[in-house]
């Protein structure tokens, strides 16, 4: 049976996306094997929103060359898509896929093996207009299920090589997102998580606008055996009232919400072609808070946009602060050539972002563990995900906090009611409830 090895760099998207061609694979009676095992096959899931990334993906094509010399290599996605001549140039590449053709990479990497020759299948991913379904089973982590509903980004922030590298906004039709749930919940899964490039922008290709969004989310949760319903991000001014009001209602949707922040600082948003004001993205996080007082907000900060002073980041830090998150995602600053930032004058040094990005962390774990407070002595609904230590098992509340419980029974994958008691630096103690 031929070995195929996978190693995807990037976000949740581009996970879903590999583990979607690890089951074609399978259904062509390959094997998959961990990536630094012997492979007749190595496929590298690429990532170019940073340097780093562009940086790892290139030191893993080399790796997997080293691993087995006579295996073939295949590099797919957002860095093969800007750059496939860059990636066809490095010795042991045998095909390279752009963030389409993903489900034919069977058939091309057969294709390369016998015509004895590289294949490179990139095409103008800015005239794309439909979804490219892989295959189903995507993204499985321990008791989630990713489901990819989305591709696609409109938005064009300065910062952002995504649009280019994805292209326009593309829907899954949702008959199909119904099936892959309903399989889902055949399999045990009991956590769905919608997930795309620019989510909430799912149905606008279709003429529609949040209404589809809304109505998968209905759909789902309408399935027997699904019992939770998240999103994996979506913008401030995306979150209307009827939209959250929507959601209200549904018992199985999660009270989390992930909200890319980027700055908290209008003339860096204005920089960043962000496309809200900090007032605007107040107003959306006050309306869902007294829509869900439990809920649980989570962001993406970015450190040392081009020209952000002292000032411009004692604003952010100020109105972060004030918003009170409950956990922050700090990115410092990273330019990607073929974007307007990357142009930008009054680059910061990396000493000062260093510096921010250190403040936010620290920060952000001073916000997580205030939210956590909140909850102590108060009963929470924990789906158990996996054992950390002899009868202890970890798992996520409805509104993402972590929580860690004894039990001499197997809670794996088992909605389980708990007393929160105790709140340490990075997670709740929990006691079942008889």
């Amino acid at each position: 049976m031929p070995k195929v090895a996978f190693y995807t760099l990037g976000c949740k998207v581009n996970q879903y996306e590999s583990d979607a061609m690890a089951e074609l694979f399978k259904e062509r009676g390959y094997e998959v094997v961990d990536f630094e095992n012997r492979a007749d096959v190595y496929v590298i899931n690429t990532c170019d929103v940073t340097n780093e990334s562009a940086r790892k993906s290139r030191q893993m094509i080399r790796k997997a060359s080293r691993i087995n010399p006579q295996a073939r290599v295949a590099v797919v996605g957002c860095y093969a898509q800007l750059k496939a001549d860059e990636i066809s140039r490095i010795k042991g590449v045998d095909v390279v896929i752009g963030t389409k053709d993903r489900r034919r990479i069977v058939d091309l990497v057969e294709d390369a093996v016998k015509k004895h020759q590289q294949i490179v299948r990139v095409d103008d991913i800015m005239s794309e207009r439909t979804f490219e379904e892989i295959a189903f089973k995507g993204l499985r982590q321990k008791t989630r299920a990713f489901l990819k509903i989305q591709e696609g980004c409109n938005m064009f922030c300065s910062y952002c090589i995504i649009p280019y590298a994805r292209g326009p906004v593309r829907s899954r039709p949702l008959e199909s997102v119904i099936k892959e749930a309903k399989e889902l919940a055949s399999e045990g899964f009991k956590e769905i998580v919608l997930t795309g490039i620019h989510l909430g922008f799912y149905g606008h290709d279709f003429g529609e606008k949040n209404n589809l969004l809304l109505e998968a989310v209905r759909r789902i949760s309408d399935i027997e055996g699904i019992e939770r319903i998240r999103l994996s991000s979506i913008e401030a001014l995306e979150l209307t009232d009827e939209f959250v009001d929507g959601l209200t209602v549904l018992k199985k949707f999660c009270h989390h919400f992930h909200i890319p922040l980027q700055s908290g600082c209008d003339s860096v948003l204005e920089r960043m072609n962000r496309r809200y004001t900090t007032a605007q993205f107040s107003e959306r996080i006050e309306y869902i808070r007294i829509k869900m007082p439990d809920v649980s907000i989570t962001t993406d900060v970015i450190v040392g946009f081009p020209g952000e002073t002292r000032e411009e980041f004692d604003i952010t830090f100020d109105f972060i602060q004030q918003t009170g998150f409950s956990r922050l995602h700090v990115f410092p600053f990273s330019p990607r050539e073929g974007t307007p930032a990357a142009n930008m004058p009054n680059p910061v040094k990396k000493s000062v972002k260093e510096e921010r990005s250190r403040r936010l962390i620290d920060l952000s774990q001073k916000m997580e563990k205030n939210f956590r407070q909140k909850f102590l002595g108060k009963t929470a609904e924990v789906l158990f995900e996996e054992k950390t230590d002899i009868n202890t098992y970890e798992g996520l509340t409805g509104n993402y906090m972590k929580v860690v419980a004894s039990s001499g029974e197997n809670l794996h994958n088992k909605l389980v009611m708990v007393i929160l008691k105790d709140n340490t630096s990075d997670h709740l103690i929990g006691e079942m409830i008889d």
